[in-house]
């Protein structure tokens, strides 16, 4: 099993990079970043429990590496960050119904969501991986027959639901969030969660646990910032300053912040 992501991991950077190459058309080809300056607020639609990403800490404040980064573009900008809750599998409805400018929560690319969205330049690097409880588990072979535990509307779902792996596992369980899926493998009612690398990290961290995180299955993705297809002066705006961020640092900064390097 352990070469079931290799066609899969090729046609996701494959969309990537050509998301980066589709930009460098003019800021004033559309309105929409005229509007987020006019309006004076910049309206960021997340999941809220995708630590440490986008997630609620001990003091109920909405904390995490994209909160920071998006609060530093907005100042940048000279415009408030609103932050706006919205259930993770209605994200494009919540964008095109004009409940939030643009979806901003550790989002992986895919050729779904390059297709049904404007997406930013890649911003960030990620693996998806296999974390388990049972030391005995140590490869893809071993979870022969467990039951997987995955974040329903993820593209570690739909990864998982396209590979060959389906088929030699006992079930796979679909959960609202990363977290409630790690609870479950925590209480033995799953055998290993398949999800955000950086998620399975620091969750260990926060919880003092050292779960282990397979070395074979990886899927390598990227984090991008999901716009309206028709926003490209909003989604090149915001390019800019996260450029500008990291040639002056400030990128480096949080980085630190949250992962320590």
């Amino acid at each position: 099993m352990n070469k079931f992501f290799t066609v899969i991991s090729a046609i996701a950077c494959a969309v990537a990079l050509s998301g980066c190459n589709e930009k460098k058309q003019s800021l004033h080809s559309d309105y929409s970043f005229d509007r987020v300056k006019a309006s004076g607020i910049l309206v960021m639609g997340h999941m809220g429990d995708f630590p440490p990403m986008v997630f609620t800490d001990k003091d109920s404040n909405v904390v995490g590496f994209d909160v920071d980064l998006a609060r530093e573009v907005c100042s940048r900008l000279g415009v408030k960050l609103k932050l706006h809750l919205i259930p993770w599998a209605d994200k494009e409805k919540e964008l095109y119904t004009g409940n939030i400018d643009c979806i901003w929560n550790g989002m992986s690319v895919d050729s779904a969501r390059a297709s049904s969205m404007n997406l930013s330049d890649p911003y960030l690097t990620n693996r998806l991986v296999f974390m388990v409880k049972n030391e005995s588990y140590n490869s893809l072979d071993s979870l022969k027959g467990k039951r997987i535990g995955v974040q329903n509307a993820s593209t570690a779902w739909s990864m998982i639901e396209q590979s060959e792996i389906k088929k030699d596992v006992k079930e796979i369980v679909q959960f609202e969030t990363m977290n409630l899926a790690l609870d479950a493998m925590v209480q033995d009612s799953v055998d290993a969660v398949f999800m955000d690398e950086v998620a399975a990290k620091y969750w260990n961290v926060l919880n003092n646990k050292k779960y282990a995180i397979l070395e074979d299955g990886v899927f390598n993705e990227f984090y991008a910032v999901g716009f309206r297809k028709a926003d490209k002066a909003l989604r090149d705006t915001i390019n800019a300053v996260l450029a500008s961020m990291k040639k002056d640092g400030k990128f480096v900064d949080v980085t630190v912040k949250w992962f320590g390097k």
